[in-house]
């Protein structure tokens, strides 16, 4: 018997995220982030590597667009984020964005490097300190993709791991205690990397320690997806980079 029915649609604006497959926090902590602000999120994985070395993130790049291409048409997407900070050095801002707006054109596009800068800009910081969990030319990678935008990196402490899976057991205590080793340096801010850091949960108590902006992956992607859509929301407790407007 066949039935008739009416088209409704009240669904709320939507974030899309690309997550890579070893990746077990992004998706937590800014779909929690989205969703408290009322918006959706479409999530779509990308095949990676668990082991994160030059080579390897490199790779990801064959499969941008085809995981980009997973993201719903007509969804409302407004603004689509590629949650690997270290993927994005090694394969290239503008590449990423390209490779992502072949499936979806004309969507702002960001990832964490890119989101990073962004926030440098918008906090008026010249002076970085940087906790990273990765292995020394991963985060050298890092360090040169900030100095080139005209960032200097005061100081770097480095858990030196390789596998994703381990990162992704870090403690969050452990994340604060490098916030707060590394912070208590020259610098006007100091950044977590990686999007598998359990690092967002500590900003709150590393900026009330260290009474400068605390940032990280997940955070800074967060802000910049919000703010490429247009939206100026001020969620607590994700740092004081929420208070701040996208630099014009």
């Amino acid at each position: 018997m066949d039935m008739p029915y009416d088209l409704y649609d009240d669904r709320a604006p939507a974030m899309g995220l690309i997550v890579l497959k070893t990746d077990e926090l992004i998706e937590f902590e800014l779909g929690k982030l989205f969703l408290g602000l009322g918006l959706r999120v479409h999530q779509t994985r990308i095949e990676s590597a668990p082991d994160v070395r030059p080579e390897t993130l490199a790779t990801m790049a064959d499969g941008m667009t085809a995981a980009a291409a997973m993201l719903p048409l007509g969804a409302d997407i407004r603004a689509i984020g590629y949650g690997c900070t270290s993927g994005a050095t090694v394969i290239g801002e503008d590449r990423v964005a390209q490779l992502v707006n072949a499936a979806h054109p004309d969507l702002p596009v960001t990832n964490p490097l890119s989101a990073l800068k962004a926030a440098c800009q918008a906090l008026g910081v010249k002076r970085l300190g940087i906790v990273s969990p990765y292995v020394e030319n991963v985060t050298d990678a890092l360090c040169h993709a900030v100095e080139a935008d005209g960032v200097s990196i005061s100081a770097v402490g480095a858990f030196n791991q390789v596998d994703d899976q381990t990162v992704a057991q870090i403690s969050p205590k452990s994340t604060l205690a490098g916030y707060l080793k590394v912070g208590a340096g020259d610098c006007d801010a100091v950044f977590a990397s990686c999007t598998n850091l359990r690092a967002m949960e500590v900003i709150a108590e590393a900026e009330a320690a260290l009474k400068k902006p605390v940032l990280c992956s997940n955070q800074v992607l967060g802000w910049h997806m919000l703010r490429l859509s247009g939206n100026n929301s001020q969620p607590v407790g994700y740092g004081k980079l929420f208070e701040t407007p996208l630099h014009s």
